[in-house]
């Protein structure tokens, strides 16, 4: 597995800037733990620790509610609320796959 955190500034429509990335990569299989491991490590190796919450997509996590996932992150977890959010977590995708390319 590999992730990929990505801070940005937002509003509630557009990205504003985007301020760095982080990266992990992971031999395990994907469980629900595995995936919290990789992410967390991956939030880790941002250059500055966002003010804002780390945003993901439901899926990403199986499905479990925020409320679980929030244990695993600081400052704060949720899911995607707004366009700028959704964009976000496209550009982690797209990192995340061109980074996996790179470790084959």
């Amino acid at each position: 597995m590999v992730a990929a955190a990505v801070h940005a500034a937002v509003d509630s429509a557009r990205i504003r800037s985007v301020e760095g990335m982080g990266f992990a990569v992971s031999r395990s299989r994907p469980t629900l733990d595995a995936t919290l491991s990789v992410v967390a490590e991956a939030v880790g190796e941002l250059p500055a620790l966002p003010a804002g919450p780390v945003v993901a997509e439901r899926g990403e996590f199986y499905e479990r509610p925020a409320s679980t996932v929030s244990l695993e992150f600081q400052p704060d977890f949720k899911y995607i609320e707004s366009i700028a959010e959704r964009e976000t977590v496209r550009i982690a995708h797209h990192a995340a796959y061109a980074a996996r390319e790179l470790v084959r």
